[in-house]
């Protein structure tokens, strides 16, 4: 199936939310919600609302690419590891794994959705501010836990990135076990999706239970930052449903998916990877916070370079969001699509409590 096939078969889009967005009407306009300055040129009319005040920020840190519902879930360990004074990457891997291990996460790790050919393929990346050491998984399989077996390749090989059958071994190699991935609630989900693909083939629907034609994608980032002021991040995926096997997504490529830098902060992507790794995405928004801007004005940048480079929002049929932590504990985050019912969301946990932010989106549909 070619990109643009994909492309086009994957709208209706679907939020973490499950709401369905629907529509070929997009307005190109700005909706910010108590977050920072929009795109530069607006930058005068934000601050005149009001919504170009900076805000403090504050560390220790851990934070997500969820709301309310998983970011609790999610930053719950991780958070106890910080306030106990642990190891950060513990605390990152922790919280990533829970998703991971989750069969209700029907986009990372166990129970994610499979490939065109109906396999579970996994990609994920960690990167250590400190050391600005990195590594990484794609395309591995039967491993339920790739953020871990990520961390383990930054740590204990002097390579970056591992792939397909050389990633399993290595995990292997390493006591991880190797399991089925795909849970019957995935399964159906594919039979239902690879049923409906052509109405010239042999293959007939199911009559019982609706499982959905969407193409959803699914990713989540955790960023943190210790009482020292060290970063590090994660970012794990089990990628585009209904992908070409051994398509390898943004989550696993350092600078597209995940970025960290010690004296600026990290940002970390989810949605369509193919347009984060040709933007450096998440490289992209690091360097901007390295110039002056917020965290939320560096995400809002990402998006507006994305749609600029694909010719303007007439062209975009596709999401991406970014999350964004700067070294001071500042957030953003932001993506390209939205409406007032879809906003994009993240979760963060500091000494002054467990917090949900609700940013902006570039382009209204």
């Amino acid at each position: 199936m070619r990109l643009k096939n994909m492309l086009k078969f994957r709208l209706p889009i679907k939020s973490n939310s499950n709401q369905t967005i629907m529509g070929s009407r997009r307005k190109f306009i700005q909706k910010t919600l108590g977050l920072g300055m929009a795109l530069p040129l607006m930058s005068t009319k934000m601050a005149s609302l009001g919504l170009g005040k900076k805000r403090d920020g504050e560390v220790p840190i851990i934070l997500c690419s969820r709301g309310e519902s998983w970011g609790k879930k999610v930053l719950a360990p991780g958070w106890e590891k910080l306030q106990k004074n642990e190891s950060l990457l513990d605390a990152l891997e922790v919280s990533a794994n829970v998703t991971e291990l989750d069969p209700d996460d029907m986009s990372v790790g166990y129970g994610g959705l499979p490939n065109e050919d109906g396999v579970v393929q996994l990609d994920a990346s960690i990167m250590y501010g400190p050391t600005h050491n990195c590594g990484s998984v794609a395309g591995i399989e039967g491993i339920k836990t790739p953020s871990s077996v990520a961390r383990l390749v930054m740590e204990r090989t002097n390579h970056i990135h591992l792939v397909g059958e050389g990633a399993l071994r290595f995990a292997k190699a390493h006591g991880f076990k190797e399991e089925d991935l795909l849970t019957d609630k995935a399964r159906r989900m594919w039979l239902r999706w690879k049923e409906n693909l052509s109405d010239k083939d042999d293959r007939l629907p199911p009559e019982d239970g609706d499982y959905g034609l969407d193409r959803p994608t699914g990713t989540i980032n955790v960023l943190g930052i210790d009482q020292e002021g060290n970063i590090a991040g994660i970012t794990t995926t089990s990628g585009l449903f209904g992908k070409i096997p051994g398509r390898i997504g943004d989550s696993p490529i350092i600078g597209a998916g995940l970025y960290v830098d010690n004296e600026v902060g990290a940002a970390g992507a989810t949605g369509l990877g193919e347009e984060v790794i040709r933007t450096c995405g998440s490289f992209y928004v690091v360097e901007r916070m390295r110039e002056g801007m917020s965290p939320q004005e560096a995400c809002e940048a990402i998006c507006k370079r994305i749609i600029d480079i694909n010719g303007g929002e007439k062209n975009v049929d596709f999401n991406d969001k970014f999350v964004a932590v700067n070294k001071s504990g500042e957030v953003g985050v932001a993506q390209i699509q939205g409406n007032d019912n879809w906003k994009p969301e993240l979760a963060y946990q500091t000494p002054s409590g467990f917090k949900v932010v609700k940013g902006s989106y570039l382009i209204e549909v």
